[in-house]
């Protein structure tokens, strides 16, 4: 104890502790609670046997049944939907904003400052925001819409069973565009601006620098951009309580919705993690294609 206790004081095996304590609470706050979630997937939990250490096991049951819920391909779709496009709306407006705000002109850094509004408030509130807008009798974009002469009565996006998943996906888009943004920005601020100087004396074109200088450059940035997004969107919850609800007959609801429905509005705690842990392969996914892209920026 004593010679740990001077390896310390004398900087030797600082790091050790930190890492140590970092890995003590990230088990503690992460890794127990998830194996609790496995552990509950393949057992029978209700109201009645949800303090009980003694549980009945199920198997596979739990998956059987949500494999062979109407509603399953139905949300699965959605959830595909959902994150395929509010990844890409907030990469491609993203990427669009950080190549603007790139440029040296008057009030750069304050309308960029205030993209980033949006990032920092609450879903629920976001969700609210968007709710407003896309109101079926009163919204703002209705309004808009009917002064500009583009439709003749109000579109009631939000009920509409083909338009309330896109309702969503706009509002999430609005959510994370600005932290994709952000990130990109500091990508593209890595460029030597020597490459662009040195291409355009070259005759190239703004496209053909965007394609031989920027992308490449941009690999790994890019790559953890997009694993972040696909984590991020995955655990998106608010604004579809705050919009749609799922609705109308569940065509808006989303894996994560659905879990929380399953988990809290049925009470059936077992097939709520069920449903969470296939979420949870996406998630690990995204998680391994993150960690290779940050690797290869270090090395680069």
């Amino acid at each position: 104890m004593k010679r740990l206790f001077i390896s310390i004081s004398d900087g030797k095996g600082f790091d050790i502790l930190l890492v140590g304590l970092a890995m003590f609470f990230l088990l503690a706050l992460a890794g127990i609670p998830l194996l609790y979630n496995v552990l509950m997937s393949f057992q029978e939990v209700d109201m009645f046997t949800l303090g009980s250490f003694i549980r009945p096991w199920a198997g596979l049951d739990n998956y059987r049944y949500i494999f062979a819920q109407p509603e399953f391909w139905l949300v699965m779709k959605n959830t595909a939907l959902f994150v395929f496009c509010s990844m890409a709306g907030q990469f491609v407006l993203g990427f669009g904003l950080a190549i603007f705000f790139q440029q040296n002109f008057w009030g750069a850094s304050t309308i960029r400052g205030l993209f980033l509004v949006s990032w920092v408030m609450p879903g629920l509130v976001v969700g609210g925001i968007w709710s407003f807008i896309l109101a079926g009798d009163y919204g703002v974009l209705n309004a808009i819409l009917e002064g500009l002469g583009i439709i003749d009565e109000p579109v009631f996006w939000k009920s509409d069973p083909d338009l309330a998943i896109w309702a969503v996906i706009i509002a999430n888009i609005w959510l994370g565009l600005a932290f994709n943004m952000l990130l990109l920005s500091v990508g593209l601020a890595a460029i030597p601006r020597d490459l662009y100087e040195a291409a355009e004396l070259d005759g190239a074109t703004a496209w053909q620098r965007f394609r031989t200088i920027t992308l490449p450059m941009m690999r790994s940035t890019i790559g953890a951009v997009l694993a972040l997004g696909l984590i991020g969107t995955l655990q998106q919850f608010d604004l579809f309580p705050a919009m749609t609800e799922g609705g109308p007959a569940n065509t808006s609801s989303v894996t994560q919705y659905w879990a929380w429905q399953m988990s809290f509005k049925q009470y059936d705690f077992a097939r709520g993690a069920t449903i969470s842990m296939l979420m949870l392969v996406f998630v690990f996914m995204a998680a391994i294609v993150y960690v290779r892209s940050t690797r290869g920026e270090v090395r680069g």
